[in-house]
């Protein structure tokens, strides 16, 4: 499963910096996990040279898309819901066209355009290169359907625009698709099978948000610690590969060497990880480069192993914890959160108390917790009943997510009293008289702005705490600066 972007986030328009031959306006919207919201940049830059400046206006949009996520139900009903907003825009401003890009597109297909009678085209990940000719479709009076799935395409040669809501940190995008079938995912089937970049193309844009001023990069994949390049070609091929290719291939901790060591000041960050394909490697590579922050997002989904067996989860419980004793090994002040999903097909009370007891253990810094949604096409949907009651669901994940905020109360109280590094993202949501950034375990770290600005990294030394933010006083720039 993707990490999801907060709900709070969710929906973000999508602006550029106009250019001024282009005459047409184009609103994006994005829901759903960061890679979504990456893609988005993607379609931002490809239209761009087809003549759209982005807005945020939707009355003015000549052309409206969204960019959807299946993997929960509910974000399925917010796009429906956005798209009868557009709806009554368009009955204003008939020439307006609707799009639907990204999971949910791919899922539907042609369904969408039966369904959404607004909807122009619909557009799957791997097909966004093709949106001038759909649009030109779209144009001549036609509905426009490419849901195809790719076995190259990763857009390597696309150079994303970028959020203009801070210019401090950016997405990179390392792989796309994922060759896990986990049971109750859809995004195999929305995203088709697992293809790595071209390690040098990810460098250049690493040196080239570099040179633009960005401080943070985070190296986004469905999953990230399966990236491998040998040369092009989907992973499974790899035993094919030559004896040659094989010696000089880069695997993820590879990846991480290169992208250290290319910007030694720049912080990096990865997500979303698998705990069945993080190797110790990676591990090492985060101990030995100061630049990585000390942060991992590690789904585990169940501390049940016979959940995890019915998820189609290539780790157990057992080694899910000598996973994480390598990481507090190696790298003792690790931030770590997590993924899980209550309310599975057959769990019992007991396999939910597996799951309150490996939390215990861990102690995550902070997670995401949902209750099991059915989602139709995946192998969970075909063969197992959702027979888990919503009230024993809703109980269970009241009580997953009341231990979490214990958790995440206790590790922000281990900050207290400690200096620690923060990269000024934005105004505070609650002070403007306040910076607010993460420290390297993503913590969020609130503090008075007096001279700095928005890209400084600053030592703040914590004064106190709430289970989700820490809040502190600036006492000088760091030797990031």
């Amino acid at each position: 499963m993707e990490k999801i972007i907060d709900e709070k986030q969710q929906g973000n328009s999508l602006v550029i910096e106009p250019k001024k031959q282009n005459t047409r306006k184009l609103f994006i919207e994005s829901y759903g996990c960061a890679m979504n919201f990456s893609d988005s940049e993607i379609v931002a830059s490809i239209l761009s040279k087809e003549g759209f400046n982005t807005t945020q206006n939707l009355e003015e949009a000549d052309l409206v898309l969204v960019n959807t996520c299946s993997i929960r139900e509910k974000a399925e009903q917010t796009v429906r819901k956005r798209l009868e907003k557009y709806n009554a825009v368009k009955r204003i401003n008939p020439g307006m066209k609707v799009g639907v890009l990204g999971c949910m597109a791919e899922r539907l297909k042609d369904k969408f355009l039966e369904e959404e009678k607004i909807v122009d085209l619909v557009v799957g990940p791997d097909a966004y290169k093709d949106l001038p000719n759909l649009i030109n479709e779209v144009e001549a009076g036609r509905n426009a359907v490419n849901v195809i799935l790719s076995k190259e395409e990763t857009y390597a040669d696309v150079s994303p625009v970028r959020l203009q809501s801070n210019g401090v940190s950016a997405f990179v995008s390392i792989t796309r698709g994922c060759d896990n079938m986990c049971t109750f995912c859809v995004v195999p089937f929305t995203r088709g099978r697992e293809r790595s970049r071209d390690p040098q193309s990810i460098v250049e844009e690493v040196n080239d948000l570099a040179a633009k001023g960005y401080k943070e990069i985070t190296l986004l994949g469905q999953n990230v610690d399966s990236y491998l390049w040998y040369g092009g070609g989907l992973k499974k091929d790899f035993k094919d590969a030559s004896e040659i290719q094989k010696a000089t291939a880069t695997n993820f901790a590879g990846l991480l060497k290169l992208v250290a060591e290319a910007q030694p000041k720049m912080r990096i960050r990865f997500s979303t990880s698998n705990p069945q394909d993080m190797t110790l490697d990676v591990i090492e590579a985060m101990a030995k480069y100061p630049n990585i922050c000390n942060y991992i997002h590690l789904p585990v989904q169940s501390g049940s192993d016979r959940i995890l067996q019915k998820m189609n989860r290539l780790h157990t419980r057992e080694e899910y914890f000598s996973l994480i004793n390598n990481i507090k090994d190696l790298i003792p002040d690790c931030g770590i959160s997590h993924d899980i999903i209550t309310g599975f097909p057959t769990e019992t009370e007991e396999d939910h108390q597996d799951t309150l007891s490996l939390m215990k253990y861990v102690k995550y810094h902070f997670g995401f917790m949902f209750a099991y949604s059915e989602r139709p096409g995946t192998m969970a949907a075909r063969k197992f009943e959702d027979d888990v009651p919503e009230e024993i669901k809703k109980r269970r994940l009241t009580e997953i997510v009341s231990l979490q905020q214990e958790h995440s109360l206790y590790r922000t109280q281990q900050f207290i009293g400690k200096t620690v590094e923060v990269l000024i993202e934005k105004e505070s949501k609650k002070s403007s008289e306040q910076w607010s950034g993460r420290n390297p375990q993503s913590t969020v770290v609130v503090f008075p702005k007096e001279n700095y600005k928005i890209g400084d990294f600053v030592n703040v030394k914590i004064k106190n705490c709430t289970s989700a933010t820490l809040i502190g006083e600036p006492v000088g720039l760091s030797e990031n600066n």
